[in-house]
């Protein structure tokens, strides 16, 4: 059986990282056959003191590595440098993960039929804002045709998965993840696998819950940095864009600038009047059909679709402005060591 080396970058988990930790801790898989590698961006709460706490108890080896930078790349890199694993699984301190997860992982690297393997992620919230949030987040009017958000019944080959289990040999071909990108890191990095030959396989063998955030201005934060950081994938990898990416930033520049010609025009203010209502009708009728029978989450969702929408468009339209000049720039893709 191969030997599987399980890496977390986190950073101020404490809220969660002993379920998630644990969720690892608890696999089908031989204890024997795995190792964990967290990288701690520094955490100023209790995260590390939970996690040698967890440790202490268990038959895996757990050990932690310092991410002086803070970020979710060059933490996966300090962590990867340590790996000695045939199998490199990456988990993130705000998920929980399947008992049989690793053991599927391994399954399907080891078929042959792809160099990169995950699953859908059920995104839950444990405050009736948070569901509300979570609910937004798997659904198309949300975040469009993002395969490990919305399919969860067959198997398909995708451009990307969340909480990814690798072969070695791609992880060596495909070298460390971008220390640039704070954000969508994962999209670049399996983009680069994708053009190496690699495929991607999404399955419903492979289980995993995530924890949505449960404010509207972390929701914000969120996604205005994915926007923000798409810009730099975008001019790195234009063909890694797929059609969905580009409506947010399309619909806020809309409004943007039917906002200015109605300050000088009467059939601007219209317009106007006319896309901002049809975008409320459209978002009121996805918000009835994903409530369901729960009808207190209906505004809940309404706000959750505009912040994942214009947050997302509005960082798009500040990554064009901060990346304006490095268009031409070629990606720097070298680790650094610590």
């Amino acid at each position: 059986m191969p030997f599987v080396s399980i890496i977390l970058p986190v950073r101020n988990e404490a809220a969660f990282i002993e379920r998630g930790l644990a969720s690892v801790l608890r696999q089908t898989y031989p204890s024997d056959r795995m190792e964990v590698i967290v990288a701690d961006g520094m955490s100023t709460d209790d995260t590390r003191e939970k996690i040698l706490d967890l440790a202490a108890g268990s038959q895996v080896p757990v050990s932690i590595v310092d991410n002086v930078k803070k970020i979710a790349p060059t933490g996966l890199n300090r962590a990867i440098e340590r790996a000695v694993g045939d199998v490199i699984i990456r988990v993130d301190g705000h998920c929980e993960i399947e008992p049989d997860y690793v053991a599927n992982c391994v399954e399907l690297l080891q078929s042959g039929r792809a160099e990169g393997v995950g699953g859908p992620i059920d995104t839950v919230g444990e405050t009736p804002r948070a569901a509300a949030i979570s609910m937004a987040m798997s659904s198309s009017f949300g975040v469009g045709g993002s395969a490990f958000r919305t399919v969860n019944d067959r198997e398909m080959f995708t451009d990307t998965v969340a909480f990814p289990g690798y072969t070695r040999k791609i992880v060596d071909q495909a070298g460390p993840f971008n220390e640039e990108l704070v954000r969508n890191q994962d999209d670049e990095y399996n983009f680069r696998i994708r053009k190496l030959g690699g495929r991607i396989l999404l399955s419903p063998m492979i289980r995993s819950r995530y924890y949505s955030r449960s404010t509207f201005a972390s929701l914000w934060k969120q996604y205005f940095q994915y926007g923000y950081w798409k810009v730099r994938v975008l001019q790195m990898h234009p063909k890694q864009m797929s059609l969905r990416q580009f409506v947010p930033f399309t619909f806020v520049s809309t409004i943007i600038l039917l906002a200015l010609t109605a300050l000088f025009s009467s059939i601007g203010r219209v317009t106007l009047t006319g896309a901002i209502g049809t975008y409320l009708a459209a978002n009121l009728i996805a918000s009835v059909l994903v409530a369901g029978s729960r009808v207190w989450a209906i505004p809940y969702l309404m706000l959750s679709f505009s912040i994942l929408h214009t947050a997302y468009g509005s960082g798009s339209l500040f990554g064009l402005v901060a990346f304006r000049d490095r268009w031409r720039e070629a990606p720097k893709m070298t680790a650094a060591a610590e």
